[in-house]
């Protein structure tokens, strides 16, 4: 039946079936068949609602992260919306509980000091220097307005403040100090021998019965892998790549000169002076007075700003507010700057935020390269966009010609395109093209691998596209016995080696126990020792086996021993003594480490109070999900 759909999807009745389907769209509307009637958020925290948009935004966020983090070759499943929806959903409910709780505290952040948080991000600066047109455009590439991405800043601002409050609250007692301190300061006395890894492969011997047993009784790890060879057509934006025509790249080059980045910019200091709450006329007026006597007085701007300025963001460093190229503030204020000498002082000006008074402190103009500097870049940016269009158009012929098609070379030969064969891939390929997930997921589909149609056309990026379609299957099948005597052979010899260390370790053991010392059965045996007078764990001055297997041992009773054995992951066996232990003290550490040890205990005492805090605000909030 799938394949009948598939064969006629494009017929006469599959195009009555999508119309009727368009209708009942345009007479429900979508959102009511996906969504359903009533509210249309997906869950209300206290009555405040949650959007599906918050949603997917949220997911798209965890995408991007999980990409950051596992890189192209990411497992596609852990993509899944519905994986990530319910993920998303509890992370924002969780923080809509800190961020009512932060209100209900009246915590909040300024205009001035949430601007010049984003004027400090590098995302958004270009040259050192805030630039509003970057600034909109990484906004608009992760799916942000200005607005909307302000409001979210905000509001982790106002929960770090909420946070920050509760985690620094904890502090630890002289009692959580002496008890922490005796744990982790705590000194020991060690004796250690080593029994090296060669020295017992020369007894190790490994028979055919040996091999062949061990290859009947795991079969099943001398399956081969999985593979399949492809077919596959590539279009990448560089195969359409054509001269670029020379009238149009002297156009580009006029548009590029007078873009903003070549702009004049001004650097730009004011002090600005709001009317208070209940303040009169006179008395803003005088203020304003008081700012121009003092200027015209020759009191450094700098100094004036700062003693008058209401703008506390800028006032602290002297009314800087950083460059503009003509567009990053009000209109009334860019026209005083361009009016302005550099040094010179406006006289008021007003905008919707108050008074200000300007003062241009740098300028610097844009001067445009010449064209022969600027060409390879051009031509570049013209040759994509004109491949862009020939590469989508190529792309959507492709997609109409390989959905029905019998096999690859006939939408090759139709849009003179190239077949091209791939080596064996398996499902869990780490290199070339098809380590792509998006690839390997299409090519071990049931569509592509069981039912032996084309692909889809997958897109890996904006600029290359595949199809692909299965032309040999390989499964797994057992290797025969010659093909991995080897890995066999190697596997024995470690297992049997590792065993013979062990015993040799056991041996030693129990000598000790015996009241031997380390020196002697050393010397016996003819391996080194070593001696920590002293020894902490974390201090490095074991090796990690061994102090991990010291520190695990019970502290021995006065004039007795602890003994055991540790394999490091070399294979080599420890043989250790703990002979003496003396409890750590607060007052015998260094007062770096002591306040190490405050601020460890100190946090960790206030990410348990957050989680309380948390959880609290968790029970006594009304929840409903959709």
């Amino acid at each position: 039946m799938l394949q009948d759909i598939r064969q006629n999807i494009q017929g006469t009745a599959a195009k009555i079936v999508v119309w009727l389907i368009v209708i009942a769209f345009a007479g429900f509307g979508i959102e009511s068949i996906l969504l359903g009637g009533g509210s249309s958020g997906v869950a209300e925290v206290n009555g405040e609602e949650i959007s599906p948009q918050e949603v997917q935004q949220m997911v798209n966020t965890q995408k991007r992260q999980l990409i950051a983090m596992l890189g192209e070759n990411i497992d596609p499943a852990l993509l899944d919306d519905q994986r990530l929806s319910g993920q998303a959903l509890e992370g924002i409910i969780q923080r809509r509980l800190l961020a009512q709780s932060a209100g209900d505290m009246k915590l909040t952040v300024s205009e001035s000091e949430l601007g010049r948080i984003i004027a400090g991000m590098e995302q958004f600066q270009m040259n050192g220097e805030f630039s509003p047109e970057v600034y909109k455009s990484a906004l608009a590439q992760a799916g942000f307005t200005p607005s909307s991405f302000k409001a979210g800043l905000q509001q982790d601002l106002v929960i770090n403040q909420l946070r920050s409050g509760l985690v620094g609250s904890e502090f630890a007692t002289p009692a959580e100090l002496d008890l922490t301190a005796s744990i982790v300061a705590e000194q020991r006395d060690v004796r250690y021998l080593t029994i090296p890894y060669d020295s017992a492969q020369t007894d190790v011997q490994v028979g055919e019965e040996q091999i062949e047993a061990y290859y009947r009784e795991n079969e099943s790890d001398f399956y081969s892998r999985e593979t399949v060879v492809l077919n596959y057509i590539e279009l990448a934006l560089e195969d359409f790549f054509e001269p670029v025509d020379e009238n149009e790249l002297q156009s580009l080059y006029e548009q590029e000169k007078n873009s903003y980045q070549y702009r004049t910019e001004n650097r730009v200091s004011h002090i600005l002076l709001t009317r208070g709450e209940g303040e009169s006329d006179a008395d803003f007026s005088a203020r304003v007075s008081a700012v121009q006597s003092a200027l015209d007085g020759g009191e450094a701007f700098a100094a004036v700003a700062g003693e008058y300025s209401d703008d506390v963001g800028s006032a602290s460093a002297g009314g800087d507010l950083g460059f503009s190229g003509g567009d990053a503030f009000p209109e009334a204020m860019e026209e005083a700057i361009a009016s302005l000498e550099v040094g010179a002082v406006s006289p008021p000006v007003e905008t919707d935020a108050g008074t200000h008074f300007i003062q241009v402190t740098e300028r610097r103009d844009g001067d445009a390269p010449s064209l022969a500097e600027l060409r390879p870049e051009l031509e570049q940016r013209i040759r994509e966009r004109e491949a862009r269009a020939r590469l989508l158009s190529a792309v959507e012929e492709l997609r109409d010609i390989a959905f029905n098609a019998q096999d690859l070379e006939g939408p090759a030969a139709e849009l003179d395109l190239e077949v091209q064969r791939s080596e064996p891939v398996a499902r869990n390929q780490l290199d070339g093209l098809f380590a792509s997930p998006s690839l390997l997921s299409a090519a071990f589909s049931e569509d592509v691998l069981e039912l032996g149609h084309n692909s889809e056309v997958v897109e890996l990026s904006p600029r290359q596209f595949v199809v692909l379609r299965v032309a040999e299957h390989n499964p797994p099948a057992l290797q025969p016995l010659d093909s991995v005597r080897e890995d066999i052979v190697a596997t024995i010899t470690e297992r049997q080696v590792r065993e013979a260390i062990s015993a040799r370790a056991e041996q030693a053991v129990a000598r000790l126990r015996q009241g031997e010392s380390v020196e002697d059965v050393a010397d016996d045996l003819g391996y080194e020792w070593q001696l920590e007078i002293g020894a902490e764990q974390d201090a490095g001055m074991l090796p990690p086996a061994v102090a991990a297997a010291a520190f695990r041992l019970p502290a021995p009773a006065e004039g007795e021993t602890r003994v055991d054995f540790t394999l490091t992951a070399a294979g080599d066996a420890q043989v250790i003594e703990v002979s003496r232990v003396s409890p750590g003290s607060y007052a015998s550490l260094s007062a770096p480490r002591q306040q190490q040890l405050r601020q460890q205990i100190g946090r960790e005492l206030g990410e348990l109070v957050l989680r309380e805090y948390q959880q609290g605000l968790r029970k006594a909030a009304d929840i409903t999900v959709y």
